[in-house]
């Protein structure tokens, strides 16, 4: 069995699918449930023996060790993170509390369960912490993208605290000899994504005829990877990658907003054509505090090491994403609640949630 925490959320609900699906092992899910933590993503694993979730936080060492305890997993992969640069903007002290002070005590709990294995149990475990490129800062156009020595450089709460999480996980190596892993992503895309984050945001707003708001001059650049090509990554990052090593996952798919939202735009004339065309409803609203120009990931190492490559272009992603929304509505509305509306409102304007 192996621990996943965060299991309910984006990419780890997506992880947890696609591992139960092509590896079969069993899952122990361990997820707080917050506003993005959402159970209707898992319900294909209803009934599923091998799916064991448990309500709770990893901050949280009363429920966190006698949960290692009893399920004795041979690894641990750590989604569980509070990871939306204008939810940290407006408040801050989540992120700290769920993205620094929680990973500490997970980690503490796991060192000591760690630490009572027999030797070869220790010698198998690991310990994966997912984290995020934006811990590296912002990119000027020409600069080489983001490798996994280049200097920390957080701009935002968020990726202040992700920062922090990095540098706890590399301590508890170091210091204590945990058997960590660490991997840096790029922006990740695909099914089962809140509506807060651009491109789920964009087709929500788009099929119900609001405008689409895009901050600035829509010119920020991002490296798009599709969520599935994400789980790959970790997947042969925990079976193979080398301890204490951190990987830089990207999907090679530099796209400034401004182009994501006018794929987006063109896919849904084509599937779900409207009286006119999507694009008349863009928006440009006031940029965002601190506003990163460009990420760009050097998956080199990973592609070198572990021989993992992403096996969707940005096109062929999208595609599918814009299909999955349009075949999921019944998802969406659960999920788009009246503090997800007033989440709108605080971010992009009244009129424009």
């Amino acid at each position: 069995m192996i621990l996943v925490t965060g299991g309910a959320g984006f990419i780890g609900a997506n992880f947890v699918l696609d591992w139960l699906g092509l590896e079969g092992e069993p899952v122990l899910n361990l997820d707080k449930l917050t506003y993005a933590g959402n159970l209707a993503s898992l319900a294909a694993l209803s009934g599923d023996a091998r799916h064991v979730f448990v309500q709770g936080d990893i901050g949280d060492a009363a429920l966190v060790g006698p949960l290692l305890a009893c399920h004795r997993p041979r690894a641990v992969v750590n989604f569980a993170a509070e990871s939306h640069v204008d939810r940290s903007i407006h408040g801050p002290a989540e992120f700290v509390q769920t993205n620094i002070v929680g990973t500490f005590n997970l980690l503490e709990s796991v060192r000591v369960y760690w630490g009572g294995l027999a030797e070869t149990d220790k010698q198998a475990f690991r310990f994966l912490h997912v984290s995020t490129d934006e811990v590296f800062g912002s990119l000027g156009t020409g600069d080489p993208a983001f490798s996994e020595t280049t200097p920390y450089a957080p701009n935002s709460p968020y990726s202040a605290s992700k920062a922090a999480s990095d540098h706890l996980v590399r301590a508890y190596h170091h210091t204590y000899g945990l058997p960590v892993l660490t991997t840096n992503c790029s922006n990740n895309y695909g099914p089962y994504q809140f509506p807060e984050k651009l491109i789920p945001l964009m087709i929500h707003n788009a099929l119900a005829g609001k405008p689409l708001p895009i901050y600035g001059d829509g010119k920020n650049v991002r490296d798009w990877l599709y969520v599935g090509d994400h789980c790959s990554a970790i997947r042969a990052v925990l079976a193979r990658g080398r301890l204490g090593e951190t990987y830089n996952i990207g999907g090679c798919n530099e796209k400034t907003n401004l182009e994501v939202v006018h794929t987006i735009c063109a896919l849904l004339d084509e599937r779900a054509p409207g009286a006119r065309p999507y694009a008349e409803l863009v928006t440009y609203v006031s940029d965002r505090p601190g506003h990163d120009r460009r990420y760009a990931i050097d998956a080199g190492k990973i592609m070198a090491e572990l021989g993992w490559r992403p096996a969707e272009s940005f096109e062929t992603g999208m595609r599918k994403t814009v299909a999955w929304y349009l075949e999921h509505q019944d998802w969406v509305a659960q999920v788009v609640s009246g503090e997800y509306r007033q989440w709108l409102a605080t971010n992009y304007g009244e009129a424009r949630a």
